[in-house]
């Protein structure tokens, strides 16, 4: 069997830098979880269809089971384990915490750092399918109003298996009401 091609890359993850050699098949999912034993983020599908390895690759939400370790050298990934500040929690995650936004929480990773890039998003005005449902000049505007539906549009890439949504929606919507405007 022929050994497979590796490639030495350098990520900053969660604020530290790390210089590795990996095998270019590695995904980043992986990478954080072997390498790295950063198991915040979980492995779901591995297919890229559940959302439970979400991370942010350059602020930009991403899918670690997708995403080749290789394909980001150089980028700054932050996952579950470098949302908090120290001791103290970040606002989603109080959130969370505050209005139930999980069961069993092997989502709730994924779902933190969906909803943290997802309100960024919002707030740089990107649109989501949804966006022109209520107030069509408004949106062409760029200013959206953060509705449950957006939400929800928004965040479908997450999924709960014990079915928490409705407590993930309050949730990530307490969150943006109280983001100064």
């Amino acid at each position: 069997m022929d050994a497979a091609a590796e490639c030495e890359i350098a990520l900053g993850v969660n604020g530290t830098t790390h210089r590795l050699l990996v095998d270019v098949r590695t995904t980043l999912l992986d990478l954080l979880r072997e390498r790295l034993e950063l198991t915040g983020t979980k492995k779901g599908c591995d297919h890229g269809l559940c959302g439970a390895c979400t991370v942010t690759v350059r602020g930009e939400r991403v899918l670690g089971c997708l995403t080749l370790a290789v394909s980001i050298d150089g980028a700054e990934v932050l996952t579950i384990e470098g949302v908090a500040d120290g001791d103290d929690l970040d606002p989603l995650q109080e959130a969370f915490l505050e209005h139930d936004g999980f069961q069993c929480g092997y989502c709730t990773a994924g779902q933190v750092s969906s909803a943290r890039a997802m309100l960024r998003e919002h707030a740089r005005g990107d649109l989501s399918m949804v966006s022109f449902e209520s107030d069509r000049q408004a949106a062409l505007a760029g200013s959206i109003p953060l509705t449950e539906n957006e939400i929800k549009e928004r965040m479908a890439g997450n999924i709960c298996r014990c079915g928490a949504y409705a407590n993930i929606v309050d949730a990530i919507a307490a969150v943006a009401e109280a983001r100064p405007q």
